[in-house]
């Protein structure tokens, strides 16, 4: 039996934020390298912390020229869509 949902609401204590980002971030990017193993995927995964860091995996050395670009632009941002936006995509 696993865990139940988790209420998805903003984390207001600033650190209790930044440790939950750094551990689900890790989490995602191991998810992104085991989905590029089992199932033979290019993956590409672009996170952006608040503070405009960026991090980045690229499951291969061709989809860096993807993320290049990306990584040189230093803070600015892609574009934020709402979710609808990006179901509508």
């Amino acid at each position: 039996m696993g865990r139940g949902r988790v209420e998805l609401k903003r984390i207001e204590n600033k650190i209790n934020r930044q440790v939950t980002f750094a551990k689900r971030r890790n989490g995602l990017m191991k998810k992104a390298y085991e989905l590029s193993v089992l199932c033979d995927a290019e993956v590409a995964l672009i996170i952006f912390s608040n503070r405009g860091k960026l991090f980045e995996f690229c499951s291969n050395n061709s989809i860096d020229v993807l993320v290049l670009p990306i990584s040189q632009e230093g803070k600015e941002r892609l574009p934020r869509l709402s979710l609808e936006q990006r179901l509508d995509n």
